[in-house]
């Protein structure tokens, strides 16, 4: 029939698709992230026990001594310090937080402190999440001093344009004038006074997020004529452990002015070492983005950098900006006002900043992709429905009742004209045997049926169809959105954005057994999905060809296995979501007086078929 092979041709689409997202990079990257998460719960664990072979009063290896200054006549293109040198061994954080000055940072999101030596942001932690959902799970690192194997911090400073003018960099110790640490309600001030008597004041607050703001004042108290070269950055030593390559972007990323978003991954910085703006720009903001974590350095909007990425090699990669120089006359003084984001990438704070601090396109440091027309209204969708149910998985569930209602006309349509479809089954039947040398005619009398009874046997599609860019929209917002991430639903299932975490393997956790890697995660909710599959095909007659009945017989299989290592959320959407159109179809086709051929086909699954020879 005509419907069953559009039907076919359907399903064999969205199967090729499905196919070549699971196995090109969606399982790998589940299994990465699996990966990850353990790496990074056993690097905490190692951290925590593991003694400083340098603790003692030796220089620290990822310290550096500031760059020669550049001359007068190189200063257009003068370059920033080196933001550090990556260490060989790994040493232990507590000792190497120790080793310096600091002043601590506590908020309602942050903690951490400030590294007086270099004035540096470069230990980090997220209070509100951890490493994994385990109830002693500790809090995800962000930023690490550069003494660290993983050191990733931001620091601002400023080249002087000629030699003589002296400027504090990575080694400088500051003095604390003001605040015994840094929370919303108290900023912390810092001094540092050259030979020469230029006085640098820096003050830093933050607020109750992930936002800090650095404002620096320089007097010019030498009696001579100073220039400066303002610059920030952001270096890292390491690669995140999971890369999710194709399916978002992790690596360099900045809005560079008009030049507008730039995305860099590790692989193609490694390749081509450094990627500098031909002209400086008005506005923008750059840094290094992971799938839930960001840091990004906003430069003072009265400037008009360079933006440049670099991949220094043990130096780590590095995202940063140097801006036009500064000139001040003896006694003058001048002041500037740089941002720094160092942490989750919410969508309603990132959101928040691009307006309240002007921050151009700042939202884009949120992967939504090419399809962000679709993903973007489904992500406020589901966080909508969340503020309201307070659960995420219950918000999928509802959200899909309103996307059938959605889509019900054009759902309405396709089972209408299914129904009338299975009512003209014995003329069609009829013209096939009554044609059955002439192919050509065949399908002319079959055309001139539906025409005549006004069917348009393409209608049978379309649900399907729709569904694709749907599932493609809601696995992008399970997959990059932070507020999915560790969302619990009910039972079993405490993290909507991981598989389900059962396995038919060892009964579902009944048996004391850890199936091996190889085998899939076929757990409660993928089976639930494949039931929900099968009956929704169940739902239409057996195909008349012998293909298509066995594709249609293996195809519930198929995606039960496929699925098993998706996030649990997409395959309760996907079951909830076949439940539903089992009962809508079956309303529909009730109402048109059509067959519902569901309750045949299971029975005939159970009644043996007599042989030809009977």
């Amino acid at each position: 029939m005509e419907t069953n092979r559009n039907t076919f041709l359907a399903i064999a689409l969205s199967l090729v698709v499905l196919v070549a997202w699971q196995f090109l990079y969606i399982g790998p990257k589940m299994k990465e992230e699996r990966r990850a998460a353990e790496i990074q719960r056993q690097q905490q664990e190692t951290a925590a026990q593991q003694a400083s072979p340098q603790a003692g009063g030796s220089a620290a290896p990822g310290s550096t001594a500031q760059a020669p200054l550049p001359g007068a006549t190189q200063a257009p293109g003068a370059a920033a310090p080196s933001g550090g040198v990556a260490p060989a061994a790994v040493l232990d954080r507590q000792a190497v937080l120790a080793a310096t000055p600091r002043i601590a940072i506590d908020t309602p999101s942050l903690a951490g402190s400030i590294n007086l030596k270099g004035a540096r942001i470069d230990d980090l932690e997220l209070k509100n999440y951890k490493v994994t959902i385990a109830k002693d799970s500790p809090p995800v690192t962000l930023l690490s001093p550069s003494e660290m194997k993983d050191g990733y911090f931001a620091e601002f400073g400023w080249v002087p344009s000629a030699a003589g003018q002296d400027a504090p960099g990575p080694d400088t110790v500051w003095t604390a004038r003001q605040g015994a640490s840094l929370t919303p309600s108290s900023p912390v001030t810092l001094e540092w006074t050259s030979p020469s008597g230029v006085v640098f004041t820096r003050t830093i607050s933050v607020d109750k997020d992930y936002l800090f703001t650095i404002s620096d004042k320089i007097e010019n108290g030498s009696g001579a004529d100073y220039t400066l070269y303002p610059y920030g950055r952001v270096t890292r030593f390491e690669k995140p452990v999971s890369q999710a390559a194709y399916v978002l972007h992790e690596g360099m990323i900045g809005v560079l002015g008009a030049q507008g978003l730039e995305q860099i991954t590790y692989k193609n910085i490694e390749k081509d070492r450094e990627f500098t703006t031909p002209d400086k720009v008005a506005g923008g903001w750059l840094g290094i983005t992971d799938k839930y974590w960001a840091a990004a350095v906003v430069p003072d909007g009265v400037y008009k950098p360079k933006f440049s990425f670099f991949d220094k090699g043990r130096s780590g990669y590095q995202a940063e900006f140097l801006a036009d120089p500064v000139t001040l006359a003896p006694g003058r003084d001048t002041t500037t006002r740089q941002l720094l984001f160092a942490g989750a990438k919410q969508v309603d704070v990132v959101n928040g900043y691009e307006a309240s601090e002007h921050i151009e396109e700042f939202n884009l440091l949120i992967d939504w992709g090419w399809f962000y027309f679709i993903t973007k209204p489904m992500f406020w969708l589901l966080d909508s429905l969340f503020k309201l149910v307070g659960n995420f998985g219950v918000a999928i569930l509802v959200a899909t009742v309103l996307i059938k209602t959605l889509l019900f006309p054009l759902a309405n349509m396709s089972y209408r004209s299914m129904g009338k479809m299975k009512k003209l089954q014995p003329e069609m039947l009829a013209i096939r045997e009554r044609y059955s040398d002439d192919k050509v005619k065949q399908q002319q009398e079959t055309m001139a049926l539906y025409k005549r009874e006004k069917i348009n046997p393409a209608a049978g599609c379309w649900p399907m169809l729709v569904q694709i860019p749907i599932f493609f929209a809601l696995y992008k917002v399970l997959y990059i959105t932070i507020e999915m991430r560790h969302a619990p639903f009910f039972g079993w299932v405490q993290d909507l954005a991981a598989p389900d975490p059962t396995t038919i393997f060892n009964l579902f956790g009944l048996v004391p057994f850890v199936p091996p890697a190889f085998l899939p995660h076929l757990g409660v909710w993928p089976l639930i999905m494949g039931v929900t599959m099968f009956l929704q095909m169940q739902m239409n007659p057996a195909p008349p060809d012998p293909t298509q009945a066995m594709i249609f017989k293996w195809m519930p299989i198929v995606f039960t296995f496929m699925l098993a290592s998706f996030p649990a959320g997409l395959v309760i959407y996907w079951a909830w979501n076949n439940t539903l159109s089992v009962i809508q179809q079956g309303v529909i086709m009730k109402s048109q007086g059509a067959k519902i051929e569901l309750w045949d086909n299971l029975r005939s699954l159970f009644v043996r078929k007599p042989k030809p020879a009977e």
